[in-house]
């Protein structure tokens, strides 16, 4: 019965220290989202469930081209995290005009957009600690184009994502 007893608890204890593991990793470290919107065919596809690493910025500042996951603005009040790739940076000039997305003046070849954008927006120029987002699915994205006020702030960030993990298929890493 001692023997029992013995085993009983060290697997108790084991089982609490996992799942406490569990817990800090999945609400400080990495976690799993999915996708609900086309807004960024076809790098992320309605229904994928990708992994996000939420230190990415502990260390480092956030990088054009990196896909993030962030709390909209207040006007939309949906409740739901985002996920758009980082276009502006501080101090950069953004602005969509003739089917092109310029930064700082110059035309960017942007291989990972659906299509060419079929809007004009801007020149806006991206103020200090505040960054600008646009899908990859332009034409059909709410994003930082279509906001009152375009930009989010650092603290706004959440994670990024890292990889697509689900469906199995379209198993990716998420490069800039």
């Amino acid at each position: 019965m001692t023997k029992f007893l013995s085993f009983l608890k060290d697997t108790l204890v084991t089982l609490i220290i996992a799942v406490a593991i569990a817990f800090l990793l999945k609400y400080f470290v990495i976690d799993s989202c999915k996708v609900l919107s086309s807004s960024m065919y076809p790098t992320l596809q309605i229904n994928d469930r990708i992994l996000v690493f939420k230190l990415a910025y502990l260390f480092g500042e956030p990088q054009r081209g990196d896909i993030i996951v962030f709390e909209p603005p207040d006007e939309l009040d949906q409740g739901i995290d985002y996920i758009k790739r980082l276009i502006g940076l501080p101090g950069d000039t953004i602005e969509v005009k003739d089917n092109a997305l310029y930064i700082n003046g110059e035309v960017q070849t942007e291989s990972y957009v659906a299509e060419l954008p079929l809007y004009d927006f801007g020149p806006v120029t991206v103020p200090e600690g505040e960054y600008l987002v646009l899908g990859d699915n332009r034409n059909l994205s709410m994003d930082s184009h279509e906001w009152n006020y375009p930009f989010i702030t650092f603290d706004d960030i959440e994670a990024e994502a890292i990889l697509t993990y689900f469906p199995f298929g379209r198993f990716d890493i998420l490069q800039n």
